[in-house]
């Protein structure tokens, strides 16, 4: 195995347990049952000392001893998980990750500056600990003794321990690995009992080369392991080595029990034999290589004869087989495909749309009917290879949430306030590259919510709420969109005080008439602030018309609502995609737009007074905006113009046309940024025919329709 590699998957596998290792610290406080959460923390710690000391990372091994140690007496009951405990660990788990990452950028010696972060935190871990016994050492015979090596083998009769049989190859040390520490990183499952060296194969002393290993083991090992994580524990080193591993005498049984009640259609000889746990999956691989050169020869016989399965467990898994059908089984796979790929790849299924457009178009214009007919079944087909290649870029917002998490347990406490985090939606999907963008603005809007919404625990209880406040996250679809919203249970906002602060910024007139929305729209405009103190969170009036800038970047709105004393909540609503919709084709004159059809509630024929810019739609009021005239676009309107009926977010609004020209492909171009100053235009596209159509920006439309005339609103100053 290349060594470079293995600890690439070890920096990996620590990153993975840390993050791990960090959700469960930050969720235990808000279960009852806090025995798997703890289980879990202890594990993670457990797994990265034991695969430091593989690679010899002994600092990294001295350091998650002694939380390892911590976390051991909190799984035992000996020590309450309390607040500063969990504190400790997260701090904890901040340095291990920057000792990964010092080994991941090739520093693995010792930091003398690591070394000196990392001081204080095993003080105050010291704190929890008693003072360490002597350790016993195992039993150690250094000659290969028969009467010790029948000890060894006898053992697991009279005390229960397992027997593991090891062999190192030759070249184990010119790769770089240490023998040694994969018998210190067995003891951390257990208590090796006994152990015989056997040096038989080392050659005389001229002869011996200082870079080949000679050495064997036979060892007696006490633990509660099962057999799959004690061949974990030679993973790295499994390409040089000869392991066999058998268990306790007592586990027989157990093993055979298991195999006479298993259920369902996992029928093959050694699945059955994996899943009761007498069998590790590399085992049955090795089998089933040493059956493929000897097809004659049966499974379970070669199985025996290797050692690695006792012939009473292997007659039963026989009888097992012989009671059902065997049944093919089903296999889940998974493949990690690099990002840049899966971009090309909507990219080319962009201008497969785009390019069958153009084909199914001439077809029509052909008048061949059976072309026609082979046209649409591939623009079905183009769709369905869409709506699959949409749904890789598709991914859980969960990962961002959990991150969140961090930020509200550590700016509760740097605050001095008592928050509750409650999180909902979690298993939300959107597009990848949303994903990827939204984490910051979402970080400022609970920050804010923290430092200016939430209320300090007196305050709170002299308004008569309860002392520990309440930030709430959620996500959920609707419309096309994904909707999250950030909503606190704090003090809300003053109306008046953000009014008399715009005035002061000269942002609007004095004695202009704002409603709500309007005055609460005001805080994201730049540099606008409130607060009468600055903290490191938040305060300089720094982030939110960042956060607004950002969102509708990613065509998206925000939107606050606020009642004072009782809490406020923010609104972010974003597109599923960035990349391929359904569109809806409109004609005004002969310029064609598109506009998300998700977003469409119904086309109505048009009817209004004149000069009116709303007309009734089933007895309710319905504002509209004339395309024609929002863009200046030369020419009469049509005879039989058509209202599209437009919702977003509980809005609706009519936009007049004059043709309704049907659904589309729609594949989402953005504009260059010479256009990023146009207004209600939110990207383009190409048709069929090769023309461009400018794709339309619904929220712009619909809040320009909710305001009077068709030109924007003008109550906040340039």
């Amino acid at each position: 195995m290349n060594l470079d590699d293995a600890r690439a998957t070890f920096i990996l596998e620590c990153r993975e347990l840390l993050q791990d290792m960090e959700k469960a610290l930050l969720g235990v406080e808000q279960v009852e049952e806090k025995e798997e959460l703890i289980n879990a923390i202890f594990r993670a710690a457990h797994t990265i000392k034991g695969s430091s000391g593989i690679f010899g990372l002994d600092h990294m091994v001295a350091f998650t001893h002694v939380v390892e140690s911590v976390l051991d007496r909190v799984r035992s009951g000996k020590l309450p998980l309390v607040d500063q405990l969990v504190v400790l660990m997260l701090a904890c788990c901040d340095h291990i990750g920057t000792l990964v990452e010092a080994v991941a950028a090739g520093r693995l010696q010792p930091d003398p500056d690591l070394q000196q972060q990392g001081a204080p935190l095993l003080v105050q871990l010291g704190t929890y600990l008693p003072p360490a016994p002597q350790a016993a050492l195992s039993p150690l015979v250094t000659a290969p003794d028969d009467d010790a090596l029948e000890r060894i083998h006898g053992r697991g009769v009279d005390t229960d321990d397992w027997h593991i049989s090891l062999r190192f190859g030759p070249d184990v040390l010119r790769n770089g690995l240490d023998p040694l520490s994969f018998i210190r990183y067995l003891n951390t499952l257990g208590r090796i009992s006994g152990m015989v060296t056997l040096w038989e194969a080392l050659p005389q002393a001229q002869l011996m080369d200082p870079e080949t290993c000679y050495l064997g083991f036979e060892i007696a090992f006490e633990s509660k392991a099962n057999k799959t994580d004690i061949e974990h524990v030679f993973e790295f080193v499994m390409d040089e080595c000869r392991l066999r591993i058998l268990p306790p005498h007592s586990l027989i049984n157990e093993y055979v029990d298991l195999i006479q009640h298993q259920q369902g259609d996992l029928a093959r000889l050694g699945e059955m034999l994996v899943r009761c746990g007498t069998l590790t999956a590399l085992e049955l691989d090795m089998a089933l290589n040493a059956q493929s050169d000897a097809p004659a020869k049966p499974l379970g016989e070669i199985l025996v004869e290797q050692g690695t399965v006792q012939p009473e467990v292997v007659q039963a898994a026989l009888v097992k087989q012989k009671q059902i059908k065997e049944k093919g089984a089903s296999e889940s796979r998974s493949v990690r495909v690099d990002a840049d790929k899966l971009d090309q790849l909507i990219n080319l299924v962009g201008e497969l749309i785009i390019a069958g457009a153009s084909v199914h178009l001439i077809a029509r214009q052909a008048g061949i009917v059976t072309l026609q007919e082979s046209t649409s079944k591939l623009s079905m087909l183009v769709e369905e290879v869409r709506d699959s290649a949409l749904q890789l870029r598709m991914v859980k917002i969960d990962a961002t949430f959990s991150r969140l998490q961090r930020v509200v347990f550590d700016g509760a406490r740097d605050l001095g306030k008592d928050i509750l985090l409650v999180i909902n939606g979690e298993d939300t999907k959107l597009d990848k590259t949303v994903i990827e963008k939204i984490g910051d603005p979402l970080m400022h809007l609970v920050r804010n919510a923290m430092d200016h919404g939430i209320e300090a625990a007196d305050v709170r209880a002299a308004k008569g709420k309860p002392a520990q406040g309440t930030l709430k996250l959620n996500a959920f679809h609707d419309a096309g969109s994904i909707v999250i919203t950030v909503q606190d249970d704090g003090g809300g906002l003053n109306r008046e005080r953000i009014l008399a602060k715009a005035i002061e910024r000269n942002l609007i007139d004095a004695g202009h008439q704002l409603n709500d929305s309007e005055v609460f729209a005001l805080i994201f405009e730049p540099g606008f602030s409130t607060a009468e103190k600055l903290t490191h969170l938040s305060g300089r009036g720094v982030g939110l018309d960042v956060v607004k800038r950002n969102i509708t970047a990613l065509r998206g709105t925000v939107r606050l609502s606020s009642e004072e004393g009782v809490g406020t909540t923010v609104t972010v609503r974003l597109p599923l995609t960035l990349a391929i919709i359904d569109g809806f084709l409109v004609e005004v004159g002969k310029a064609v737009y598109a506009i998300p059809l998700d977003m469409i509630e119904e086309c109505v024929a048009y009817t209004a007074e004149p000069h009116h810019d709303y007309t009734s739609l089933r007895g309710e009021v319905l504002p509209f905006i004339r395309l024609r005239e929002l863009f200046g676009i030369s020419g009469k309107p049509v005879k039989g113009e058509n209202i599209v009926v437009l919702n977003y977010a509980g809005q609706k609004a009519g936009l007049v046309v004059d043709t309704l020209l049907g659904e589309f492909q729609t594949v989402i171009k953005p504009l260059a940024k010479m256009f990023n100053q146009v207004k209600c235009i939110s990207g383009s596209t190409i048709l069929g025919s090769g023309d461009v159509a400018l794709i339309l920006d619904v929220p712009a439309l619909i809040n320009q329709a909710m305001a009077t005339g068709i030109n924007p609103p003008s109550f906040i100053k340039p």
